[in-house]
């Protein structure tokens, strides 16, 4: 662990500290009054408290993803290769830098063992590929925590048992009657083109000493994982990945299969005024106990600085707490939070929280291999250079997630 993040962990424990102290005294303020009983300068510093303890939730997480985009940088240059990847290798970075791909499809035959011929362009070296989608995975949630799928084709499959097969007790000498036959569904995740272009300028190309591979190997895993992060949430699996907003979303007491269900907060755009760490506890219950070791809350960091206020009914403890070992959103009510700001905000009927094992239910499906095209033609002195990869995503076991409604019922 490095320094700064030590620091960062540090600041933010004593942050934490500071806010129980002051949020406990505007509680005692408002202790059977109004809420406004509270002095206004207590208000004031509970939520600039607040705020300063987000922005340092904010401040640890970059520091671990550059971190962890440094690490997996270095892993790719300590990468152990054959003859045929080293020679591929270096012919495609003569190839970004000059234009010359002289014998390159040849060795891309060669070195490569993975998807199809690309269209009017080569496909990068297989290091570099598993590169963009491992700094990918550190940048954004859901990556982190869902299933990572690669194939070979154009879609893949799951087939989920929905129900098993019914025991009955058999009497001696009885013959059995028919057993209830199990029921299947078959799940398919499609994978869609995907493109980002970052532009050099060409007298940045000609300077030997950058480090090519590794600068569009970071620009390419960016620009993929913030379009990627969006589609998981919301994504409507038109000609890209279907996000655990876009199914069908029923009440839990409704609840079946191919639909997601949602608790009520108890209230319209907001937590409940009463009790409001109640529903948090309902929407945990409302997950099966199986999945319940795994799972994790994924919020906003908007909606977490809200439930970073409450405490249980008792008033003496708070329910969430700062633990480096569950990542920088710490935990709430036991279990890790993760932070993703493509969640919505808290506002009438909106789905702001989400609970469930997301390594069961949803899944991330990436086809193998990432294309290049150069371009030095569109804009003089610059050069484009266009990834392109394949990649999908949807709900893979409906059980395994529930989310929570920001609503009275």
């Amino acid at each position: 662990m490095s320094q700064e993040l030590k620091d960062a962990i540090e600041e933010q424990g004593r942050a934490w500290k500071e806010f129980q102290e002051k949020n406990d005294a505007r509680l005692k303020a408002i202790e059977g009054k109004s809420a406004d009983a509270a002095p206004a300068d207590l208000i004031e510093t509970v939520q600039t408290i607040n705020k300063d303890i987000s922005k340092l939730s904010t401040d640890i997480e970059k520091i671990m993803k550059e971190n962890a985009r440094a690490k997996l940088i270095g892993d790719m240059h300590d990468a152990k290769r054959t003859p045929e990847q080293i020679e591929h290798k270096n012919a495609l970075l003569n190839f970004m830098r000059t234009g010359d791909d002289t014998g390159l499809k040849a060795l891309e035959q060669k070195a490569m063992n993975m998807g199809s011929d690309p269209d009017g362009g080569y496909l990068v070296e297989e290091e570099m590929d598993s590169a963009i989608t491992r700094v990918a995975t550190v940048m954004s949630a859901l990556p982190r925590i869902a299933r990572m799928v690669t194939i070979g084709g154009p879609a893949w499959q799951k087939l989920v048992k929905t129900s098993g097969v019914a025991m009955r007790r058999v009497a001696e000498g009885a013959t059995g009657g028919e057993s209830t036959e199990p029921k299947y569904s078959l799940i398919e995740i499609p994978v869609y083109e995907a493109e980002v272009e970052p532009w050099i300028y060409n007298a940045t190309l000609q300077d030997s000493k950058i480090d090519l591979e590794s600068d569009l190997t970071l620009e390419c895993a960016i620009g993929f994982a913030e379009g990627g992060a969006a589609e998981f949430i919301s994504g409507n699996g038109v000609g890209k990945g279907r996000g655990i907003l876009s199914y069908p979303i029923v009440a839990n007491a409704s609840y079946a299969w191919g639909k997601v269900g949602y608790i009520a907060s108890g209230k319209s755009g907001a937590f409940a005024s009463v009790a409001p760490s109640d529903a948090l506890i309902n929407l945990q219950h409302g997950l099966k106990a199986q999945y319940r070791p795994g799972a994790r809350f994924l919020m906003s960091d908007a909606t977490l600085a809200l439930a970073r206020q409450m405490k249980d009914a008792s008033g003496s403890y708070y329910l969430w707490q700062p633990d480096t070992t569950a990542g920088f959103g710490g935990r709430f009510l036991g279990s890790p939070v993760e932070i993703d700001d493509n969640m919505p905000v808290n506002a009438a009927n909106s789905y702001s929280l989400a609970y469930g094992d997301f390594a069961q239910a949803y899944a991330i499906v990436n086809r193998a291999g990432t294309s290049l095209i150069r371009d030095n033609i569109t804009a003089k002195g610059t050069t484009k250079f266009n990834f392109r990869r394949r990649f999908g995503s949807g709900i893979v076991n409906f059980e395994a997630i529930k989310l929570m409604k920001m609503a009275a019922s």
